[in-house]
């Protein structure tokens, strides 16, 4: 694809040769003849003056760039819109490979494709477009919205719903059994059936060996364009609100609702029965034992106020030579007083 095409596509101004053959994209340092970069965080400002690559995505205030310019007010977004149009999917063909297997009951649309080795369940409903890769298992009455994605090796339990545009990555889960059991007099445990829902509503994405729980009452519901990164554990009943941002690893306890806009480093944890509110940002390694409030930057575990818990960090690597003061300045006071005795 020329340079200008890309320009084009991406519905932004070239300087330089339009002509240009661009063939990938790269990062700035490693990028070469034919590939494209970008220039989003201003601390890789220096790599650009060396880079060999042929065209930059850049911002307005970018100057010394050694390549032709895509201008853009968003660098990063277009950079992500450029990566897509480089790399086109190549969808399978619509219709059910003769290898699946799709109960009579169910109903899949003649435009999805579904994969060998699938296993389609009663009752299900598979709209538009929508691709199931192989070994995937959908259980009996869920509905699988248009346009989703469904990799290989992922388990959609019975009575699950997923919206328009959901992807799902390799080996998720979604609709297992919550962690539910009451305690008999002998201490023993019953388990207590999880025969509720999960819903997905559109455009949400989750990362590979996620599990999305189900409960036993109500829901599990992820809302609109929440996008949960790989071996996430999301508990029976929790609601995640919109466009909230969940890295590798993260745990949410049962019966937890979490606002819009949140955003949750790698590791962190979260107990059952707490309202996160809007647009809260917890640190990686946070471990979240109460509510917070919208707006709130939590670090630490348990989880305070980020900028109290930089102030704390700042004084545990000091503890040990405070520790040795105050045991001198005791042993000095010790021998005033007796002193004045």
């Amino acid at each position: 694809m020329t340079l200008g095409e890309l320009a084009r596509r991406l519905e932004c101004p070239v300087e330089g040769d339009s002509g240009i053959e661009i063939h990938r994209v790269a990062k700035i340092e490693t990028a070469g003849p034919g590939d494209l970069t970008f220039l989003a965080n201003p601390k890789y400002a220096a790599a650009l003056a060396s880079t060999k690559a042929s065209a930059v995505i850049a911002g307005a205030d970018v100057e010394g760039a050694p390549c032709a310019v895509i201008r853009s007010a968003s660098p990063y977004l277009t950079f992500a819109r450029a990566a897509q149009a480089l790399s086109p999917e190549r969808p399978p063909e619509p219709g059910v490979h003769p290898l699946a297997w799709v109960s009579a009951e169910a109903v899949v649309d003649p435009t999805a494709s579904i994969g060998p080795f699938a296993a389609i369940g009663a009752g299900v409903r598979i709209g538009a477009r929508t691709i199931v890769h192989p070994h995937v298992a959908i259980g009996a009455d869920s509905v699988i919205g248009a346009d989703c994605l469904i990799h290989a090796n992922v388990s959609i339990r019975e009575r699950c719903t997923l919206g328009a545009r959901v992807i799902v990555q390799n080996g998720a889960v979604i609709g297992s059994d919550g962690y539910g059991f009451a305690q008999r007099p002998d201490g023993s445990h019953e388990k207590i059936p999880q025969t509720a829902p999960v819903v997905i509503e559109d455009d949400v994405e989750i990362g590979a060996n996620t599990t999305i729980d189900r409960p036993a009452v109500g829901e599990t519901r992820i809302k609109a364009g929440t996008k949960i990164d790989n071996l996430v554990q999301i508990a029976h009943g929790v609601v995640l609100g919109r466009h909230v941002l969940l890295a590798a690893q993260v745990g949410i306890a049962g019966s937890t609702v979490i606002g819009d806009h949140v955003t949750f480093g790698g590791q962190v944890g979260v107990g059952g029965h707490l309202t996160i509110g809007d647009r809260v940002k917890a640190v990686g390694q946070s471990g979240i034992t109460n509510s917070v409030a919208a707006d709130g930057f939590v670090s630490g575990y348990p989880a305070i106020p980020n900028h109290e818990w930089r102030r704390s960090s700042a004084v545990f690597r000091k503890l040990p030579e405070m520790r040795r003061q105050l045991r001198d300045l005791t042993a000095r006071l010790q021998k005033i007083e007796e002193t004045d005795k």
